[in-house]
Parts: structure tokens; sequence; C-alpha cells
């Protein structure tokens, strides 16, 4: 059977910060330009709504109350009015759409997750995914996700799976997505990512996204959307605002994330964008992920599963579990007499 060939197209852009409504604006104006081009498939880097918490890397805790507070308050819930609104833009453009969201929830006023949802052409929810595990000082901002979400989506255009971030150094969530047939995989992440590697440089995200892009690509045999978000100068000056010389310098040093395609070698394709804001643009063959297979099919005869045997739990986790006793038996509160 053949696969089909499709056009991509990922958003490497700035969220506006810390607002969710004017990122629904704008993941909304992008969505239309992207099916305008003749994409099929337009991606959002994490946590798009409503921007990254880059300010946990760069002060202790005790000066990121304001901040947490703010991060909360533009949160979304998975079913509320932004989610729907994306929804409703990718059914009126006929586009899948994955996006990038920073979830909250109504079991908690201060529980929130590192989430993706990817969003069918006429507005179903295929996937919500909620990141495994907080990378370093994420901890501090999101709750640990739980493998609901690593599920590849059967789509018109092939089959997707997407992973956070730091998820794409992790071979078993990877893996998990391969063994079902994934075709198309998306990686998101965010603009920067400010820390020191040994000798005291600032983390080259730059290379790192792309060497673990490029390692699921080569290993799974599939194409790659490596969607990062982008610093722009508003992001900038909130950020600045502290007057901290030292987050400063990290701010400004720091290497900028790029938003690439790989083909099922891991090479490069299609568009990147780095340093300007924008769509990227790509066009996948998927049969060109067959024959590859042929050297090492990692979920096909290129494995010992006599030896190996993975077990994926993809339960969604709740905070409680209520056993109510039969409705029938409770009293009707309605009915209860007024008070005088």
């Amino acid at each position: 059977m053949a696969l089909p060939t499709v056009k991509v197209a990922a958003a490497h852009a700035a969220s506006v910060y810390m607002n969710k409504a004017a990122c629904v604006d704008k993941a909304c104006s992008f969505i239309a330009e992207a099916a305008a081009n003749g994409a099929e498939l337009v991606v959002f880097p994490e946590s798009f709504i409503p921007g990254f918490p880059v300010w946990a890397a760069l002060w202790a805790p005790i000066y990121n109350h304001d901040w947490f507070r703010l991060m909360v308050e533009n949160s979304v819930m998975v079913d509320g009015p932004e989610i729907t609104a994306i929804r409703s833009a990718a059914r009126r453009h006929k586009i899948i759409v994955s996006l990038g969201f920073s979830e909250s929830t109504r079991a908690s006023v201060g529980c929130i997750w590192n989430s993706n949802v990817l969003i069918d052409e006429e507005g179903k929810v295929l996937n919500h995914h909620r990141k495994l595990v907080p990378t370093f000082y994420e901890k501090m901002v999101w709750a640990p996700g739980d493998g609901h979400g690593l599920q590849v989506s059967n789509t018109r255009i092939g089959n997707i799976g997407a992973l956070i971030c730091g998820e794409n150094t992790n071979p078993l969530a990877r893996y998990s997505l391969a063994a079902q047939g994934e075709h198309i995989h998306i990686s998101a992440w965010p603009a920067i990512w400010p820390t020191r590697k040994p000798g005291g440089q600032n983390f080259d995200n730059l290379a790192a996204n792309r060497i673990r892009a490029g390692a699921h690509s080569f290993e799974a045999k599939v194409f790659g959307i490596l969607n990062a978000g982008f610093v722009d100068n508003s992001m900038l000056d909130l950020l600045k605002k502290s007057g901290d010389p030292v987050a400063i310098d990290v701010l400004d040093n720091s290497p900028r994330a790029a938003t690439q395609f790989l083909d099922p070698t891991g090479a490069t394709i299609g568009d990147t964008l780095q340093n300007e804001e924008g769509l990227a643009y790509a066009t996948f063959n998927l049969n060109d992920c067959i024959e590859p297979k042929q050297f090492h099919d990692i979920t096909g005869y290129y494995n010992r599963f006599d030896v190996f045997d993975l077990i994926i739990d993809r339960r969604r986790i709740s905070p409680a579990t209520f056993k109510d006793t039969d409705p029938a038996s409770r009293p009707n509160l309605e009915a209860l007499p007024a008070l005088d």
C-alpha cells in the first residue's frame, strides 16, 4: 500500500508571553496561514500557550512566586475555551494541529502540566499528552504526567506521534511510539534553555535538540518535525525587568533553538528557522520510511522480543477515585424546604 506525500508546517514562533488569549489569537493566525500555503499539518512548540517558564531557570524559587501565579493564571483547561478556539480553527481551515500548552485542572488551583494536543482537521482531539517528567527546574512549575498520551494517532496523512522536549531523551518513551507504527514524529522544544554545561559555557540546546530528534528519526525510520519556540524582544524585556546582571547575561548568551525537519535517515530537509520568526515548511514522502527499515527495524525483525519485554501503562492518573452510592438513594437537596 502506497503511503501519502504530505506538506507540513512548523511555527517557529514566540508566545505572547504569559498572555493566553493573545497566544490563542496568534496560533489561529498561524493555522490560517499554514493552511493557505497548502500545509496539511501545522505544529506549535512546547508550552506555546502561554510561553515557556524561562524564569524558573534564572532565579531561586523564592523569587518566582509571582511568576508561578501568572503562569497558573494563564494555563488552560484541555476542554476550556482556548483549546476549543484552536479546535475550531483546525476545523475551519481543514488542517491537523499539534499544540503545546500549559494545562490546568479542576482538581487543584495550583497544579499544572506541560501538555500537548493533536487535533484533526475536523477539530477532534486525537491525543492529549502530559509530559512524563518535568525536566530540571521545570519540576518547580509542572507536575509529572502519565502514560495516557503515549499514543500514535492514525490520520489521513499518516501515523503521528509527539513527545515534549526532554522526553525525546527517553529511549523507552520514543520506542513506545515507534512500536505503534509511527510515520511522523513531532518533538516540541522551548526557544531557550538557560543553564550551563561543564566548563561554565551555556548549554547548547541547538545541538542537543538536533542530536535527540535525529536519533529518533534514524532509529525509528520516521520523518521528524523538530519544532522550537522563538525568543522575541517583548519576552526578553519582561524577563530582564529584574535587573539581575547574571540572568541578563545568560539570556543574552544562551543559544537560540532552531526549527528543522528530518528524514528517516536523520538528515535535515526543508526549511530551517532559528533567528527569525515564521512558518517553516517541508514535504514528506512517507514511502521513504520503508527502505531504511530493511537495515534496522527496531519494532520488527531487528529486535529480540524474547529478551526484551516492555510494558507501557497508559492509564490516566486521577488524584482520587470516588465510589458514590446509588444516586437513587441520595436525598433530593432541591426538594428540601426553604429556610425561613
